[in-house]
């Protein structure tokens, strides 16, 4: 049986992860600041420990996530800055301490603002208006760089409250935009390919329940997303909506 370890499981996110992993059968361990956040259906059936990832010592992540198959963090927000990057920084480094035979393949959360734009390699957390929000990722990406971990990082646009695609009907990138830019974006300066990447970015809105199945589905270690950013969009011709995002590319534009 597959067993998973996963900080996060109280948030949008984090409770597709958990019920997809219940629902494949898999062996369910979730630690969580407050259990009365939990799903009844996931507290019911999941390990459960209490750890607060903000004042938890690394002995304790390390010890709740060795000799799991696999380790998820859904937990932090971009848009917590320097508190985001140190939560990672704190992952990371007690999934380090853990050792190598009892180590999990590791899936940590960034954005699609993470992926290269075109072959200059210009991300898009180097455009502006992107950068002054989404740089933790940059941090946290050159951070995982550094480290031995088996790890894959998903890197999404805005995500929502849907019923699934499918993975089948998905397009799915390694460093690269699955919704890819025209090639004359690479001979342009940043300020006109920032409304460029802005209209890009609906096709790039997928539900949670289809970004938890993309990293259950190639949980294994070393396979093909192995230490890769992974970027996830819509069927070609279709598009979501937010309207968080919706403003905000009102704004960019």
């Amino acid at each position: 049986m597959t067993s998973i370890a996963l900080v996060g499981a109280t948030g949008n996110l984090g409770r597709h992860v958990a019920a997809q992993a219940l629902a494949a059968g898999w062996r369910l361990s979730v630690a969580v600041r407050s259990r009365a956040r939990l799903l009844p259906e996931i507290a019911a059936h999941a390990q459960v420990s209490d750890i607060d990832l903000a004042s938890a010592a690394s002995a304790q992540i390390a010890s709740f996530a060795a000799g799991h198959d696999v380790f998820v963090s859904c937990a932090g927000v971009v848009t917590e800055g320097e508190a985001f990057v140190d939560l990672v920084e704190r992952i990371a480094t007690a999934l380090e301490s853990v050792g190598e035979n009892e180590r999990p393949v590791c899936w940590f959360l960034a954005g699609a603002a993470l992926l290269p734009l075109d072959n200059s390699g210009r991300l898009g957390v180097d455009l502006p208006r992107v950068r002054s929000t989404y740089w933790p990722h940059r941090k946290n990406y050159e951070r995982l760089q550094r480290s031995p971990l088996d790890w894959r990082l998903l890197c999404p646009g805005p995500m929502v409250e849907e019923p699934a695609m499918g993975l089948k009907h998905l397009r799915i990138s390694l460093d690269a935009l699955p919704a890819p830019l025209p090639p004359i974006t690479q001979a342009l300066p940043a300020p006109l390919v920032l409304p460029m990447f802005a209209m890009k970015i609906p096709e790039m809105i997928i539900p949670y329940a289809d970004a938890a199945s993309v990293m259950l589905a190639n949980a294994s270690p070393e396979n093909s997303m192995a230490r890769r950013r992974v970027g996830v969009a819509l069927p070609a011709g279709m598009k979501g909506k937010k309207a968080q995002w919706a403003a905000q590319a009102r704004g960019a534009g």
